[in-house]
Parts: structure tokens; C-alpha cells; sequence
């Protein structure tokens, strides 16, 4: 695949996602829409794996590797799925463009990256002010909306720590294999959650379908198209991303669920999306010599 089709495709799975979230849990529950994605998509991936012959090590380090990966998987997409329930499915792509954020706080706490410049702070916190609002709108939305606010920024959180500590162990294996042994950890809890909540005795048709789309598409091609992506890209180029999916998940909500996107949501998204340009690209700003270069080369 070409890495411009492989560009367009990550674009494209991450900004249907939240919707297919939505979608996949409507007459079943969250619970077991989440553990079926999982299970088919641990299989497709464990099909892969073997046919191109790449290696799963189980040693003591690639344990560790795993289970940093899975539990906070877990964690992550529990309460996104969980979060669903309560707010529009593009509000979950605006809060989780705060990722890039918290990934290097945490890096800097954890790692010791000493990466927090003037404009990287005034970004991170612009991208909170985005958030606050957001949150702010969720409490005249609906009663529970701030439940789901909440829950998809702890999610982000965690997925954040996860990034982090992976890095932190210094992974030698192909991305695929990496993804592949988070699965193996993580499907089982998926699936006993999904069990002690108990089964549907229906699947509509739509649910399932989201689900085998977020199984394949979001699980198994995802995951190894963004790393992909991330070893063939400058990784700036790769972080325009984050900006894009925002708006094309709240746009998509409303052209195909039917979702009100207030002022309050626009500012918020904007606020969140200028934080992160700030972050991104603040050594290019203004007040510094190289203004010029940006403008002319922002990348």
C-alpha cells in the first residue's frame, strides 16, 4: 500500500470510530460490543501474524511489553465504549485530540523528556481551556452527558500512560506482534465483562455490522497502518492527524446520526485544535525568527 493511501485510510478510521462505537452498541450493550470486536479482531491479527510469519515472543520482557499495552487497553476502551452512552459520538474525537497532550506530560514525568517549551505550555493548557468547555456544555446537554465528558478524558489518560510506558520498555518487535499480545491480553476481560453483564438474544444488523467494520478496520488494519505511517512520515506530518479527525467525526455525527453540534462544541474543538497546532508547530510561531518558514513550509 501506498503511504498516501495508507494516510487517507487512518484518516478515515479514526474519524468514523466514534460513530461506529455508537453504533456497534445499540441493542446489545456496550459490553459485549466492545468483546466481540476484540475477538474478532485478535483473530484476524493472530491470522496475519501467522501468515506473514512474524514473531510473538513471551519472554519475561515481551510479557511486560504485552500487558502494558492490554490492561491499559482495557481500561481505555471500557470507558470509551462505557462513554458512549451519554454524549454525541463526535465529541469523543475532540476530547481524545487532547492525546498528543498528555502523552508528553507524561513522557516528561515519567521518561524525563525535558520537552515543555513556553509555546508547547501555552498549548497544552489551551488545549485544557477546550476541554473545560466541553465540559461546560456537557452539564446543559443532558443530565449524564458530563459522565461521558469525563469518562472519554480518562480514557485518553490512559491511553497516554500506555504510550508512554511502552516506550519506556524499549520495544524490539514488529508493531503488529505489539498489538497482537495487547489483544491477547486484553480479550479475555472483554470478554468475561461481557459474560457477567450477560448476552443479547438479538444483534441488529447494524450493530453487528459496526462491529466487524471496527474489528477489521479499527483493530487489525488500524493500528498497524498508523505505526506504518508513524516509520514513513515525519512524525509532524503524522500528528496532523489529530487535527483533522475532530472535525470530520463531529461532521460525520451529524450528517448520519443526526447530532446538534452547538457554538459551545465549535469553541471548544477550537480551542482544543489550536492548543494542539500551538504544541505541534509553536517554535514556528510569530514571535520567532522562523515565521517566515512556517508559513511558507509549515511541515
Amino acid at each position: 500500500m501506498s503511504i498516501t493511501a495508507a494516510y487517507l485510510t487512518v484518516i478515515i478510521i479514526w474519524s468514523t470510530t466514534p460513530l461506529a462505537i455508537q453504533w456497534s452498541s445499540a441493542g446489545v450493550g456496550y459490553e459485549f460490543g466492545v468483546a466481540l470486536r476484540m475477538v474478532i479482531g485478535l483473530s484476524v491479527l493472530l491470522l496475519i501474524v501467522k501468515l506473514w510469519r512474524q514473531p510473538l515472543p513471551w519472554d519475561k520482557h515481551n510479557l511486560q511489553i504485552y500487558l502494558s499495552g492490554g490492561l491499559p487497553l482495557f481500561i481505555a476502551m471500557s470507558m470509551v465504549y462505557w462513554s458512549a452512552q451519554f454524549i454525541p459520538s463526535g465529541w469523543i474525537s475532540v476530547i481524545f485530540g487532547l492525546t498528543p497532550l498528555f502523552t508528553s506530560l507524561f513522557a516528561s514525568l515519567i521518561l524525563g523528556e525535558k520537552s515543555f517549551t513556553t509555546g508547547k505550555t501555552i498549548g497544552m493548557l489551551l488545549g485544557l481551556a477546550g476541554l473545560a468547555i466541553v465540559f461546560q456544555e456537557s452539564l446543559s446537554f443532558e443530565q449524564a452527558a458530563w459522565w461521558g465528558v469525563a469518562g472519554v478524558s480518562i480514557s485518553s489518560l490512559v491511553h497516554s500512560l500506555s504510550t508512554v510506558l511502552l516506550k519506556k520498555l524499549n520495544p524490539t518487535i514488529p508493531a503488529i506482534s505489539i498489538t497482537t499480545g495487547s489483544l491477547i491480553v486484553a480479550t479475555p476481560l472483554f470478554v468475561l465483562n461481557s459474560l457477567f453483564h450477560g448476552l443479547p438474544q438479538d444483534i441488529p444488523t447494524q450493530s453487528l455490522s459496526a462491529i466487524v467494520y471496527l474489528a477489521i478496520m479499527g483493530s487489525a488494519l488500524g493500528f498497524p497502518l498508523y505505526f506504518y505511517c508513524l516509520k514513513k512520515l515525519h512524525a509532524q506530518r503524522v500528528a496532523l492527524i489529530t487535527f483533522i479527525t475532530p472535525v470530520t467525526a463531529l461532521l460525520l455525527g451529524n450528517w448520519l446520526n443526526h447530532e446538534l453540534i452547538s457554538q459551545q462544541i465549535w469553541l471548544g474543538t477550537a480551542c482544543i485544535l489550536a492548543g494542539l497546532a500551538i504544541y505541534e508547530y509553536g517554535k514556528y510561531l510569530p514571535w520567532k525568527k522562523g515565521w517566515v518558514r512556517w508559513i511558507r513550509n509549515p511541515l
